[in-house]
């Protein structure tokens, strides 16, 4: 669809173009963020990176996604929507590319940190847009497309950059995952209908004021906290879970560890179910139920058989999909002004969240092997149950 054509009445009937390219939205936004997870054990060969190193690989990527969010949020506010978001999935491609020239593990690092620094410009603005020009039920169901295709993303990246280094140095292989987001921007571009909801806020003290009123707002501080729970858990799982499956006795190939990562796909079917299911029982008791599943999967992954362990990977995923997918219905619906602020403060807690799980299982991983780094993940889940727990509030359906 040209960026030009006006789309009609999407609200109550969005359409399955429409939908599609929300999703993929999602998907050009976090195809990069955590793509080197399945070649971790070369980048430990080729570049002499000690775990910890290899942990922030991953971690100076969200935490670069955590101080840039609430930036691009004020800014997305002042300036609008769309051209941030085409302009981001572009950006994400310079760093990606430059990725094919490194030769250390601080290289490496640096160029990590710029791809973050391109991801707020989407996934902080698409949760605004949505969130703008979507209402009710009708807005579950679009955002739970976009985490779709986030998870989406998230698996794609892993899963092409692990078999591509199969085939091909894995620097030549960033050079491939370049001209992904370059493709990216251009059916973004063409796909996205501009805002028809979007007001400018260019004041300064506005939107400071608004920022300080998100601060003190309950319900966004207690989906923040739980924000930071939530990812802390999944990258510590998913980053040294590689290690785990590629040292003795399972000797996994960065193909076969490519592969594991098929278990993301659940995630795009179980997602948007969860959008029905959440309209109904509450995002609260959502989370509550998401998150115990999610512990179990986490738990189970101490089995020996591999293909218990990717078993057991499946079921964390999805319960930590669904815990997101309703964590973020919970903003959408509760934050009525000042949207993009509060998806810039709510990435902040939430990729802070990843990089402390990447520093934090890196350590317990050193220390213990995967016993430790389990145990890890699990007293973080445990602290975010207990946060959803006490402090989300019990709503009325969202229907």
């Amino acid at each position: 669809m040209p960026a030009s054509t006006p789309v009609s009445d999407y609200n109550d009937n969005p359409g399955s173009l429409l939908m599609l390219t929300v999703g993929l939205v999602g998907l050009f936004a976090f195809v990069q963020v955590y793509s080197v997870q399945s070649i971790l054990p070369q980048l430990q060969h080729d570049l002499n990176a000690s775990v910890v190193q290899l942990g922030n690989s991953v971690g100076v990527t969200v935490l670069a996604v955590a101080l840039i969010s609430p930036f691009v949020g004020l800014l997305s506010d002042a300036l609008g929507r769309k051209w941030l978001v085409v302009a981001s999935v572009f950006a994400l491609a310079v760093p990606t590319a430059l990725m094919s020239q490194v030769q250390t593990v601080h290289g490496l690092l640096i160029l990590r940190f710029l791809q973050g620094l391109a991801v707020p410009g989407v996934s902080v603005v698409a949760i605004a847009y949505v969130g703008e020009e979507f209402r009710g039920s009708t807005m579950i169901r679009v955002m739970t497309v976009y985490i779709a295709g986030s998870v989406l993303g998230g698996f794609s990246g892993r899963f092409l950059l692990g078999h591509f280094s199969e085939y091909m140095p894995w620097r030549a292989a960033f050079e491939v995952m370049a001209v992904l987001n370059l493709v990216g921007a251009i059916v973004v571009w063409r796909g996205l209908p501009a805002s028809r909801h979007f007001v400018a806020s260019a004041r300064f003290g506005a939107s400071m004021k608004t920022l300080g009123q998100l601060l003190h707002n309950p319900s966004l501080q207690a989906a923040c906290a739980l924000g930071f729970t939530m990812l802390f858990a999944l990258v510590g799982l998913f980053t040294f879970v590689n290690l785990h499956l590629a040292a003795a006795p399972y000797h996994f190939t960065s193909g076969e560890l490519a592969n594991v990562f098929a278990v993301y796909l659940l995630g795009v079917v179980v997602t948007p179910l969860a959008g029905r299911v959440i309209p109904r029982i509450g995002a609260r008791q959502t989370v509550l139920l998401a998150m115990a599943i999610a512990a179990v999967g986490v738990l189970l992954t101490l089995a020996h058989p591999a293909w218990c362990i990717v078993l057991a990977l499946a079921v964390a995923a999805c319960g930590v999909f669904v815990t997101q997918s309703a964590t973020m219905s919970f903003i959408a619906y509760r934050i009525r002004s000042g949207r993009s602020q509060a998806s810039g403060l709510y990435y902040t807690a939430y990729y802070c969240g990843g990089f402390g799980g990447a520093w934090a299982c890196g350590v317990a991983y050193t220390w213990g092997g995967w016993p430790t780094t389990v145990a890890v993940v699990i007293a973080a889940m445990a602290l975010g149950w207990l946060i959803a727990w006490r402090y989300m509030p019990r709503l009325p359906t969202q229907r």
